[in-house]
C-alpha cells in the first residue's frame, strides 16, 4: 500500500520532478551517443577509450551513480581548466543526515548548484533536488541531462492561471521532497541570475515556497523546511560582459528580449570562462529568526518582507569579496579606499579585463561593468551600517 501511495503521489508531479533512479540507466542508454555527451565524456575522461566509456555508462544505475562517477569529475575539469580553485565554509553546520532548502544568490546558470553538490558530495551531506527554468531545457537532451542530474523544472511565460497553478505545484513538490524524500533542495532567490552584483530574495519566492503550507503559521511552516541561505561568489563572472546589453537596456528604461540562442551561450560561457577563485558559504538554518518574525507581526506579506530581509542579511554579510570587488569600487569611486585588499598586479589584470570587455570610451558602459562588481561592497558596507 505504501509503495502504491508513493507511486500516485509522485505522478501529480510527473511534469516537472527529476527521474527516478529506475529511470536512469535506460534514459541514459537513449542519449549515450548523441555527440554532445560524447563529448563531455571525451572532456571529463579524454583518457577512456571506447570499451571504458562503454563500461563506465553501463555501470550507472542511479542518479546517485551519474553525478558521482560522471558529473562530479566533470565539474572537477572545469575547476581545473577555468579557476584557481572552490573554497568553502560552514558545512561543519549541515547534519549528515538532515535536508536542508538552500536559498542560494544566484550568479551562473548552471554552476551555482553544481558547486554546492560538489561541496555536499565531498562533506559527505544530503545533496540537492535544484529548480531550473523551462527556458534552459527546450531541447530533450538538455532536458534529460537537467533530469539526470536532478534537476526540477520551473515553468515560465505562463497565464496568471497557469502560473499560480504551477506555483502551487512546484511548492507542493519541494515540500514533499525535503519532508517525504529527505531530499535537500536547491532555489535561487530570485527567477533569473543577478545582473548587477545586487543580490536580494524576490519576495515572490517566498511566497511560491510557502503555497504548500500545512501550519497555521507561515512562519512554523518554514521552520520546518529547514531555510539555509547560501552565497556563492566569483572572482571574475565568466558571464560579465554577455550581462552587459540587459544591464544597459535597463538604464535606458528599454525592453530587453533575448535571443533565442541567449541562455545557451551564457551557459557555455559561465562553464569555460575564466573564474578565478570561487568560494561558497553555508549560512545558518534560520531558526529564531522565524520566531522573531511570527511573534512581531501576524500579518503573512510583512512575515515575508521581513523573511527576505533575514536572508539578504546572511547572503550579503558572508558573500566572500574578492579583489576585484574592491578595485571596482576605488574605480568607480575614484578613491584609495581599499587599496591594501589588492596588489598592483591584479589591478592591472582587472584594468585589462575592463578594456577586453567593454569600451572604454563610453563612460555609461564602464561605470555599469564596474558597479557589477562594486555592488556587493556597497551592499556588505550598507548592512554593516544598519
Amino acid at each position: 500500500m505504501f509503495q502504491l501511495r508513493k507511486y500516485q503521489t509522485m505522478s501529480k508531479f510527473d511534469s516537472i520532478r527529476f527521474y527516478h533512479d529506475e529511470e536512469v540507466p535506460g534514459i541514459l542508454q537513449n542519449i549515450a551517443h548523441h555527440p554532445m555527451v560524447k563529448s563531455l565524456i571525451e572532456y571529463t575522461f579524454p583518457e577512456y577509450s571506447n570499451e571504458q566509456v562503454a563500461q563506465l555508462v553501463n555501470s550507472i544505475q542511479s542518479i546517485r551513480d551519474f553525478q558521482s562517477k560522471i558529473i562530479y569529475h566533470t565539474l572537477q575539469r572545469v575547476l581545473e581548466n577555468s579557476s584557481e580553485g572552490l573554497t568553502s565554509s560552514g558545512f561543519d553546520k549541515l547534519d549528515d543526515n538532515t535536508s536542508y532548502l538552500f536559498i542560494s544568490n544566484h550568479r551562473d546558470i548552471l554552476l551555482d548548484t553544481s558547486f554546492l553538490n560538489v561541496l555536499l558530495m565531498e562533506h559527505g551531506k544530503i545533496m540537492t533536488g535544484s529548480a531550473v527554468g523551462d527556458n534552459l531545457v527546450q531541447k530533450q537532451l538538455f532536458m534529460d541531462l537537467a533530469k539526470l542530474n536532478r534537476n526540477f523544472i520551473v515553468k515560465r511565460g505562463l497565464s496568471p492561471r497557469e502560473l499560480l497553478d504551477s506555483s502551487k505545484l512546484l511548492s507542493e513538490y519541494m515540500c514533499y521532497l525535503l519532508k517525504e524524500e529527505n531530499r535537500s533542495v536547491w532555489i535561487a532567490q530570485r527567477e533569473g541570475r543577478t545582473k548587477d552584483g545586487n543580490d536580494a530574495t524576490h519576495q515572490g519566492v517566498l511566497k511560491m515556497i510557502g503555497m504548500a503550507c500545512d501550519e497555521a503559521s507561515m512562519m512554523d511552516y518554514f521552520k520546518k523546511l529547514r531555510i539555509v541561505p547560501v552565497s556563492i561568489s566569483y572572482e571574475y563572472d565568466p558571464t560579465d560582459k554577455l550581462k552587459m546589453p540587459q544591464l544597459m537596456a535597463k538604464l535606458s528604461d528599454e525592453l530587453y528580449i533575448k535571443d533565442k540562442n541567449e541562455d545557451f551561450l551564457n551557459l557555455m560561457s559561465g562553464v569555460v570562462g575564466q573564474k578565478k577563485r570561487i568560494h561558497l558559504h553555508i549560512g545558518n538554518v534560520l531558526d529564531t529568526e522565524l520566531d522573531e518574525i511570527k511573534n512581531e507581526t501576524s500579518n503573512v506579506n510583512k512575515q515575508i518582507q521581513l523573511l527576505a530581509k533575514v536572508i539578504d542579511a546572511q547572503i550579503v554579510g558572508n558573500y566572500k569579496l574578492w579583489p576585484t570587488n574592491y578595485i571596482a569600487y576605488d574605480l568607480l569611486n575614484n578613491t584609495d579606499r581599499f587599496r591594501t585588499e589588492y596588489s598592483d598586479k591584479e589591478k592591472q589584470l582587472f584594468l585589462r579585463r575592463l578594456e577586453l570587455k567593454v569600451d572604454k570610451n563610453n563612460e555609461t558602459v564602464v561605470e555599469t561593468f564596474l558597479e557589477m562588481y562594486a555592488n556587493p561592497v556597497v551592499n556588505k558596507l550598507n548592512l554593516q551600517n544598519v
